[in-house]
């Protein structure tokens, strides 16, 4: 044999790419450009995914309802998780073909009781969802957006600080003046979490009496939305950069924006299933929310919904849950990082995934000793390579960075605690969990490519 059936080496896409397959990676890039723009939580990006699936033909279905295969239906759960499926030929007990993917991401929450007045300046308070980089947050400009629920239960969308014109927020920094004792703070305690606190104005109202800049404030909130301090209470508002998603590099080869994680895997799953018509096993496509704080709540992969779901379709269609389960396939739709010539330290080259090289198979996430982690068995990588390399599409090994640097954890080993065969496969990205991410336009269209290989394969 010659050196290179002997070696295993990954090559660039556009190593292989003709012109006709560069121009389906960037089309298919604009509309997620399109999509993340839109979803800047997880209601709203379950909303704009209900909309592009209704638009190829998915109907809304609950558990109780007939349903037949060829049909197209979704599910959601409490407007911030949802399930799609294409019912297939063969029975349920030969298993379906899952994608699970999370739409939650790092951001700051604002806190219950959130609006308070300091040195006629108004704010609110925050508590950050999910592992960031606390600095990352101040001098940078943001937008709140979310759901406000009043006492009578009316339901407000909010969204201030993303259209063209609207005012929007800072969080403040030190000035580097006066930055002495900080700098020689470590980068966890640069920034502390209680002096995340969101600039909203500095103009007092025209009423008497005290805290007259955050009654301003309130004022205007009242004016726009019709809402009172108490409706905050009741409120799921978060702060977001107010970034635009962009193209970046002089090729255009790179997105840059706020969400990639994981709403990337997200966008690519849901492409591929709403492309997917006749399949012979069932299909489904998964959207989690909570993945960030460990898949807790109702809404989170650790509820009960996805069972819901499923047992629902069992009774319609006949098939045991439990034969169902440990026939089935996921691929657990998740970022993986890519790496960073910048940062080597930080990373196994040899084992690490890389921006173009197609999407990312990760046999284990978890942490050093592989805490935490789903660990695919030998034969389910085997069962992937043959999958994706019938289809022609571009995938890569890689790990969540060096033995003892750290680590993290995806949705894998709750699909797997099912009797679900499951296995990370993802896009690459860069400055994870930071309020820009950068993604390469060929992982995602490889990811949408493997993620439909997934839903239409016989393997």
């Amino acid at each position: 044999m010659t050196r290179e059936e002997l070696f295993y080496e990954t090559k660039s896409v556009y190593e292989k790419a003709d012109e006709a397959k560069v121009k389906a990676i960037y089309d298919f890039a604009e509309g997620y450009k399109t999509y993340l723009s839109a979803s800047r939580t997880e209601r709203l990006a379950v909303r704009e995914a209900v909309k592009l699936a209704e638009s190829r033909g998915f109907r809304a279905w609950e558990p109780g309802e007939p349903v037949k295969p060829g049909d197209k239906i979704y599910m959601v759960n409490r407007g911030k998780a949802m399930m799609l499926a294409v019912i297939g030929k063969n029975s349920l007990e030969e298993g379906i073909r899952l994608a699970a993917a999370h739409v939650d991401n790092p951001r700051l929450d604002l806190k219950q009781h959130p609006l308070y007045e300091d040195s006629e300046m108004a704010f609110f308070k925050t508590h950050y969802y999910g592992g960031i980089k606390k600095f990352y947050w101040v001098a940078t400009p943001l937008a709140i957006v979310g759901t406000v629920v009043r006492k009578d239960g009316t339901v407000l969308d909010v969204s201030l600080g993303l259209e063209p014109g609207e005012p929007r927020f800072v969080i403040t920094d030190l000035l580097i003046h006066l930055s002495g004792d900080q700098m020689k703070k470590t980068a966890a305690d640069f920034i502390p979490g209680e002096s995340l606190n969101v600039l909203l104005g500095t103009r007092p109202d025209a009423e008497a009496g005290s805290d007259r800049v955050k009654l301003a404030v309130m004022k205007l909130l009242n004016e726009k939305y019709g809402i009172i301090e108490a409706d905050l209470l009741s409120s799921e508002l978060c702060v977001v950069p107010a970034d635009e998603v962009v193209d970046l590099g002089l090729d255009r080869s790179l997105v840059g924006g706020f969400g990639h994680d994981d709403r990337v895997c997200a966008y690519a799953e849901l492409m591929a299933i709403l492309d997917t018509e006749q399949p012979e096993r069932t299909a489904v496509c998964l959207f989690a929310d909570k993945e960030e704080v460990g898949s807790v709540g109702v809404t989170g992969m650790n509820s009960q919904n996805f069972e819901y779901f499923m047992e629902g379709l069992c009774k319609a269609l006949g098939g045991d849950l439990r034969r169902c389960f440990h026939n089935s396939l996921c691929l657990s739709a998740d970022v993986c990082n890519a790496y960073d010539p910048n940062f080597p330290e930080t990373a196994d080259k040899r084992n690490n995934a890389r921006m173009n090289h197609g999407t990312g198979i990760i046999k284990f996430t978890g942490s050093r000793g592989k805490s935490g982690s789903n660990d695919a068995s030998a034969e389910l990588v085997g069962r992937v390579r043959r999958m994706l390399d019938e289809a022609d599409v571009a995938w890569q090994m890689g790990e969540l960075g060096k033995v003892d640097q750290g680590g993290g954890g995806t949705v894998a080993s709750i699909t797997a605690m099912r009797d679900i065969d499951t296995i990370d496969a993802g896009v690459p990205v860069l400055n994870m969990h930071a309020p820009f991410e950068v993604i390469a336009k060929a992982d995602l269209y490889m990811t949408y490519r493997a993620m439909y290989t997934l839903f239409n394969t016989t393997c």
